[in-house]
């Protein structure tokens, strides 16, 4: 799967990288909701994992500009574990919503889920 993960913490972010890559998927990292807006918009993404406190633009902005315009699955990773926030994320349209500290294996067993919704559309 071609995947945007968009994270600002950047230990976090190789993690998930390595995890990702080695699993096979093409992966394209930025660090800010700027950044992820103009990848976005040139680019078009399998999967779109986020944090939601990024600088300029935040993930819940993110998955805002996401949702009105394609179908794009996003999963929102968050050290924001508020009712509140959950809610509003799911309202704005994310798929899914991990709370940090997380289990990289849980993100990998999510992501394959969307992979094969994936391709289930494809052999349409």
């Amino acid at each position: 799967m071609k995947i945007l993960l968009v994270e600002d913490d950047q230990l976090m972010l190789k993690t998930i990288i390595l995890r990702l890559k080695k699993e096979g998927h093409d992966i394209t990292s930025c660090t800010d909701g700027k950044e992820a807006i103009e990848q976005i918009e040139n680019q078009i993404f399998d999967l779109i994992i986020t944090d939601i406190m990024l600088p300029y633009v935040s993930g819940l902005e993110i998955v805002g500009i996401v949702k009105e315009t394609t179908s794009t699955p996003i999963i929102v990773l968050s050290s924001m574990g508020q009712e509140k926030t959950i809610e509003e994320a799911f309202e704005l349209g994310a798929d899914d919503y991990i709370t940090k500290p997380f289990n990289l294996t849980e993100l990998s067993f999510r992501i394959k889920r969307f992979a094969k919704a994936y391709e289930l559309q494809l052999a349409i």
